[in-house]
């Protein structure tokens, strides 16, 4: 069957209306605010029933609910406002104007008669509290000149949406259209149905060929409707969210690892670099001037071609050719770590995914989402506005680890890129590296302002990473201080990738 949505229309409105008449005469006994977008009123008469009125652009509705919904902890100004004013009054009269979804509330108190409204008209739904002189008192969304040319401001006198004009008849849905035209006469008001998966309504749906359970009263049928419905549409949109941060994740374990596969296999020819610099050496006597190449035969006596530099004589050509080798083996150790740990990581990721694509119900969502973050594996959102860079930390050179427990571990390649890692990137509560007494690459863990979270191993790891890239990395044990961002600071007129820093600590690193 395919899926039809049924929804809160101005038909759905009158029955609940009618409902409503039922309370007139009755005391406000409390205000709560579940969230930003809906107000449950406690009206006795006869006994306590809850009020629900809700602005939600998806889910915009009004009707009675049986359970006391909980409310923020601070109280927001908008209910502090109905609380101030409208608490402890009477409701004397309920309409709905112009047979359209606008929902007036009148309580009479002791400071004079207070009108509250409820549009439930879509993404333009609002709650709205007018004073008894008919200006706007307080409102769930305050609407300036930007956004509508009807402002809904502190005192300014309240107007009806523009959409109620005419007279007073029903302003009918597409759905009561269609549902009119399957039953050959307008629906009349009767007996409320639930349609699983569909919603419910105040009269019988099932010419359009839908499931549907008869209901005691409207209210019942759309409370036990939305307590399904709002946690499906939350888990779809917590699903989406989630899949496009995890598969963003992975897609960039993916180009990490292909870029170290590269590393991997540039530091698999270390042996054969150090062989053609050896060879340069032997070969000496023989090498023509301005060669771009040299032909020589290797320790196996395989006949092999030697490109060579003509600007540079042979020494200097097998000089090259062995910080090569060096280069590469000394980032072997690294590269072959890395792999691993994002092998693993994206293998993790992946199971993730499929957890996500086939979970159902809310509180797996949540769940799901819980054992994302603690892997660090979603952006943390921010509410400053950042603009998108075209590369990676503005071109600097910066690259970036995965260290052990997942943490972050970025480091610079140069005394410039040192500089902004250090100063622009790092943040006051992220941890730094640097080699004491000698140069090194600047080197920074990701904390996310949870420094002491930052296991042992991890920052040993991110030290290793400073040695490899210093000077220092062909010795001994090798000391490493550590110290948070805060304590670094770099002197005025300072050489680039110099720095001070205070409050240190020190790891003893073998090579």
């Amino acid at each position: 069957m395919a899926s039809v949505r049924i929804p809160y229309d101005s038909f759905t409105l009158s029955a609940v209306v009618a409902e409503l008449g039922a309370y007139v005469g009755g005391k406000v006994q409390g205000i709560r605010q579940p969230n930003e977008t809906d107000i449950a009123i406690a009206l006795y008469s006869r006994g306590e029933a809850m009020l629900l009125l809700s602005c939600d652009p998806m889910f915009a509705r009004a009707h009675f609910i049986t359970k006391r919904p909980s409310t923020l902890p601070n109280p927001p100004a908008f209910v502090a406002a109905l609380r101030s004013r409208i608490e402890g009054g009477t409701l004397i009269d309920v309409r709905q104007i112009q047979g359209d979804r606008v929902l007036e509330l009148r309580f009479e108190t002791e400071t004079g008669t207070y009108l509250f409204v409820a549009e439930l008209m879509g993404k333009h739904s609002n709650l709205i509290l007018v004073e008894p002189g008919g200006r706007v008192f307080a409102a769930a969304k305050w609407v300036g000149k930007g956004k509508s040319f009807r402002l809904i401001q502190p005192g300014v006198p309240y107007q009806w949406p523009p959409v109620l004009i005419g007279g007073e008849d029903l302003k009918p849905s597409p759905f009561y259209r269609k549902l009119t035209e399957a039953l050959g006469h307008p629906p009349e008001l009767g007996r409320p149905v639930l349609s699983p998966g569909h919603g419910a309504y105040p009269s019988s749906v099932a010419a359009l060929n839908l499931p549907e359970f008869p209901r005691q009263s409207i209210s019942i049928a759309l409370e036990q409707h939305y307590s399904q419905a709002i946690p499906s549409y939350e888990a779809d949109q917590l699903r989406t969210g989630l899949l496009t941060q995890l598969r963003r994740v992975l897609l960039a374990r993916e180009t990490a690892l292909f870029d170290l596969d590269q590393a991997l296999q540039a530091g698999e020819k270390a042996g054969r670099w150090q062989r053609f610099g050896e060879l340069l050496l032997a070969y000496r006597p023989v090498i023509v001037e301005g060669a771009t190449s040299v032909a020589a035969w290797d320790y196996d006596g395989n006949e092999v071609q030697i490109r060579v530099d003509s600007e540079l004589d042979f020494k200097e050509n097998a000089n090259r050719y062995f910080e090569r080798a060096k280069k590469a083996k000394g980032s072997m150790g690294i590269v072959r770590d890395q792999i691993g740990r994002l092998d693993a990581d994206r293998a993790a990721l992946e199971a993730l995914i499929v957890r996500v694509e086939s979970a159902v119900r809310l509180d797996e969502m949540r769940a799901l989402q819980e054992e994302a973050r603690g892997k660090r594996w979603l952006i943390q959102q921010t509410t400053q506005t950042t603009v998108k860079e075209d590369r990676p930390y503005e071109g600097h050179r910066i690259r970036e680890l995965v260290g052990p427990g997942g943490w972050t571990v970025l480091y610079g390649e140069n005394a410039e890129a040192n500089d902004y890692l250090t100063l622009r990137v790092a943040k006051p509560d992220d941890w730094w590296l640097h080699i004491r007494g000698n140069t090194s690459a600047h080197v920074v863990v990701v904390t996310r302002k949870q420094p002491d979270r930052v296991q042992r191993e991890t920052l040993e790891f991110a030290a290793k990473v400073a040695v490899q890239h210093s000077p220092s990395k062909h010795g001994g044990y090798i000391p490493v201080d550590y110290t948070l961002r805060k304590y670094v600071r770099k002197p005025r007129g300072a050489a680039k990738g110099s720095a001070l820093y205070t409050h240190e600590k020190t790891l003893h690193i073998q090579p």
